[in-house]
């Protein structure tokens, strides 16, 4: 990581703990388009918006996160997580199951 790329996370950070959730979302993004490949600025930004309600980016970030680091514990079970809220916030039954299947990965 590039002290760029840091120094964009921890903006964004700071910005989600100001309620600035837009413009944490904003540099995150930035980060990303240095390196595609921050697994932290994809989790960072399936949380802020799973909080604002976009289902379908929360979740593509969180199975981005995965992609790019599948071995690790903690991703896996984030994206479980995510599944789960995604079901809470649309009732869409697949995300029970997608996060069943997330557990179940993890567990192995």
């Amino acid at each position: 990581m590039t002290p760029e790329i840091l120094a964009l996370e921890r903006e964004a950070d700071q910005l989600k703990v100001d309620g600035k959730p837009e413009e944490a979302i904003a540099k995150l993004q930035e980060a990303l388009a240095i390196d595609e490949s921050f697994v932290r600025a994809h989790l960072g930004l399936s949380v802020l918006y799973n909080t604002a309600g976009d289902y379908e980016k929360s979740v593509s970030h969180a199975e981005r996160a995965v992609e790019l680091e599948p071995d690790d514990p903690f991703n896996m079970a984030a994206l479980s997580v995510t599944y789960q809220r995604a079901f809470e916030g649309t009732k869409d039954p697949i995300f029970i199951q997608k996060a069943e299947d997330a557990l179940a990965r993890n567990n192995r």
